[in-house]
């Protein structure tokens, strides 16, 4: 007698209703509003062209670059291939060297465990590094539900933290606010700036610095999350601009780091490549100011307990997928937001969720899903995308995001049962497949040129096509189709003047 053990389920995606990885409205919607934001478009395109130039200078003068891009790639792609065991493998190292590991299935799990390690120190506020992974997971909201404060220490982050906003970039949080807009929520929300204060950077840079150093120094616990992490030696990176991240993982007595599984790396060496990639794409920066490494802990030198939260909260999942686990392979540097047209004229609010721009239309839909409800907002994501690819040009990683996106939107068609376009599709399939319909269909379509303007184009197709022609001009249909001329006596006329010129030389080389 055989025995049915059942049939394999699907990793689960990131719960419905927990952390930041869906937004309220679909991408049309909410970018529709922000397009009438002049201030924001004129503060992206400013920020996003900077950025872009530095970007190909220092990635110019590099002779190997494209080598270094490959190399990125093959590693990313053999650590997604051998995840379990490289996970397993850091896990045996950070242990061995004196930290201890959790395993997190969901942004709540992450949650409870980072709030009870805390609470078990008896501090109530912690200090935070810059951490995509803490966003995704709503980790400040969850710690101040619980009466614990987080205090974020990136200058960007801080900006987000105090004007009670949203990040919109993954590099720059608070790109979308220019200085004086930064000058009057200090004034607003910092005890004790000087009511003087002007735009300068470097003053409101100094009013940051004084609101932080104290928190430096008296926070006993730090939040984290990790760039990347060694399975090879246990040593977990962080790379940044300011030296928040080095005051914060060197100074608190306890240490508590929030990394997705896809971070990890297998060798030390490994770290040559990300080092020189990240910080060109990035920031347009040939090195990054601070870069910090860590592994475990060492007595009487830094944080003297350590605790490394491994987060799956989807990734499992996107790593099930054949096509879409490529997107786990994302380091996070921003440089596909930095040359989308698409992201550059409506920010990163309006994709709903912490990452935002080209990878985030790729990366969100894999973690979190995108029919988790009827009109679920993620399935709009694949969407925000003009295909252009300037993406996958900038990735540091070669990552086809367009690629990704057309696999993203298949897989919402094939989900999404009848729709209008889908029953369009089957009967254009209907027709083209039978000579008379399409025939008539031809013929029938040339009525079209009665509604075209002078210019020779369609400025507005009938329902269901509206959507169609109100992004776009329609071409009327020429007054002969291709069938009609290849059956006319003017074509095959034409055919037999190609073919007698097609033969000539054969026939002068049999002379």
């Amino acid at each position: 007698m055989s025995t049915f053990l059942g049939m394999p389920r699907r990793p689960p995606r990131s719960p419905y209703g927990t952390g930041n990885l869906r937004g309220e409205r679909p991408f049309p919607e909410a970018a529709h509003d922000e397009l009438g934001n002049g201030q924001l478009r004129r503060n992206l395109g400013r920020a996003t062209r900077t950025i872009r130039a530095k970007r190909l200078d220092v990635t110019g003068e590099v002779p190997d670059w494209e080598a270094l891009r490959d190399a990125g790639s093959a590693i990313k792609t053999d650590t997604m291939n051998r995840l379990p065991e490289l996970l397993e493998q850091l896990e045996a190292k950070v242990t061995e060297h004196g930290g201890t590991v959790h395993w997190a299935r969901d942004g709540a799990e992450a949650n409870e465990i980072v709030a009870r390690l805390v609470e078990a120190t008896g501090s109530s506020e912690v200090i935070k590094v810059k951490s995509m992974a803490t966003q995704e997971i709503g980790l400040n909201e969850h710690l101040a539900s619980v009466g614990i404060t987080p205090h974020e220490t990136d200058l960007a982050e801080l900006i987000v933290q105090l004007a009670h906003d949203k990040p919109s970039h993954i590099l720059v949080p608070a790109i979308h606010r220019n200085r004086d807009e930064i000058r009057q929520i200090f004034l607003d929300r910092i005890p004790g700036a000087d009511p003087e204060l002007d735009n300068d950077p470097g003053r409101l840079a100094a009013v940051a610095r004084a609101y932080l150093r104290e928190r430096f120094m008296t926070t006993k616990v730090a939040v984290s999350g990790a760039n990347f992490a060694v399975a090879e030696t246990g040593t977990l990176a962080v790379v940044e601009s300011e030296g928040n991240g080095r005051m914060c993982l060197t100074l608190p007595d306890t240490l508590i780091t929030v990394m997705g599984i896809e971070k990890v790396l297998p060798r030390h060496q490994d770290l040559e490549v990300f080092l020189q990639l990240l910080p060109r794409s990035s920031t347009g920066e040939r090195m990054n100011p601070y870069t910090s490494l860590w592994t475990g802990v060492t007595p009487g030198d830094g944080p003297q307990e350590f605790h490394l939260i491994l987060l799956d909260n989807g990734r499992t999942a996107a790593l099930a997928d054949a096509v879409g686990r490529a997107a786990l392979n994302c380091i996070r540097c921003s440089a596909c937001l930095n040359v989308c047209p698409v992201y550059e004229r409506t920010g990163g609010h309006a994709y709903g969720s912490t990452y935002p721009g080209p990878i985030g239309a790729v990366l969100t839909p894999q973690l979190a899903g995108m029919h988790a409800t009827e009109g679920d907002p993620n399935s709009s994501l694949p969407y925000a995308s003009s295909l252009c690819g300037a993406c996958f040009d900038a990735c540091p990683v070669k990552i086809d995001i367009p690629s990704l996106l057309v696999e993203l939107r298949h897989q919402h068609t094939e989900q999404t049962g009848a729709t209008p376009e889908k029953l369009a599709m089957k009967a254009a399939a209907a027709v083209m497949r039978r000579t008379r319909l399409y025939t008539g269909a031809q013929k029938a379509a040339g009525l079209g040129r009665i509604v075209a303007d002078r210019d020779g184009t369609i400025s507005r197709l009938p329902p269901p096509f509206t959507g169609w022609s109100d992004s776009r001009d329609t071409p009327a249909p020429p007054r002969q189709t291709f069938r009609d001329w290849y059956a006319s006596a003017e074509g095959r006329a034409a055919l037999r003047t190609a073919a007698d010129e097609h033969d000539r030389p054969h026939r002068e080389d049999e002379r």
